[in-house]
């Protein structure tokens, strides 16, 4: 078990390495999530006399960081397949699971380091309380869960894709809906029915709902509720992740 836990490890330092030797890359993920949060959310504040949609959107915006580059972190399997390197890492006497698990947590690490950015940045501009210790801890246990689901699935996408114009297009296809179909900018109950139905399905309204439960202490399901359908979520994804990544082409 050590062993492998040294080459989760080495998996895990590698992705962790690749982005923060990128620093245009840690500066320019912000810019979106920023932009929603000082313009939309401030807009809309502006709007509605008496109600702090920037706090509102908050959780979302972050889940919104976690999405894009979470599931964004799978391309790095593709461009290691195109310069031969996933060949000498599927020749190295690890498992593939082993692999998955650290291609996984390399890239959540990565993604949370830009969410604690968001979530530090946006409690300063939207002007809410800071959470407690225990608040906290479940906010970031949350963040962990739902940017290892999102590595997941990006891992799963890119197994099964040759092209990085072909992801990428894919990764756009998925992304904006699951955000925007889900409870990150609106509250799920002022939603149509019809919308309602699709963002109760969609795991990301769990985890967005979770977060928002944590930072302002109002959310439409329980907290139990919501960390049960994001745990599955992980547990789901990490097993598609190892199964397809074990039958990808090199």
């Amino acid at each position: 078990m050590a062993i492998e836990l040294s080459k989760i490890y080495a998996v895990w330092l590698r992705e962790v390495k690749r982005f923060t030797n990128s620093k245009s890359r840690m500066v320019g993920s912000l810019g979106m999530p920023l932009l929603f949060l000082g313009a939309l959310g401030g807009g809309f504040s502006a709007l509605v006399p008496g109600f702090n949609y920037q706090g509102f959107i908050l959780p979302g915006i972050l889940a919104m960081t976690l999405l894009f580059t979470s599931i964004s972190s799978g391309v790095s399997i593709i461009w290691d397949r195109e310069f031969g390197f996933l060949k000498e890492m599927l020749a190295a006497p690890a498992s593939r699971q082993t692999l998955v698990l650290g291609r996984t947590l390399g890239g959540a690490t990565t993604a949370i380091i830009q969410g604690l950015l968001i979530l530090v940045i946006g409690i300063v501009i939207a002007g809410i309380q800071i959470p407690s210790p225990a608040h906290a801890a479940g906010i970031l246990a949350l963040m962990i869960i739902l940017s290892c689901f999102l590595v997941a699935v990006g891992i799963c996408i890119a197994s099964l894709i040759q092209e990085v114009e072909t992801f990428q297009l894919v990764m756009n296809l998925l992304i904006m809906p699951m955000f925007f179909l889900s409870n990150a900018l609106f509250p799920i109950d002022k939603m149509p029915q019809w919308l309602q139905v699709i963002s109760s399905v969609n795991p990301i309204s769990y985890a967005v709902d979770g977060l928002r439960t944590l930072m302002l202490g109002s959310g439409s399901f329980s907290l139990g509720l919501d960390f049960g359908v994001s745990i599955a979520g992980l547990v789901i994804s990490l097993v598609a992740a190892s199964w397809l990544f074990s039958r990808t082409s090199i």
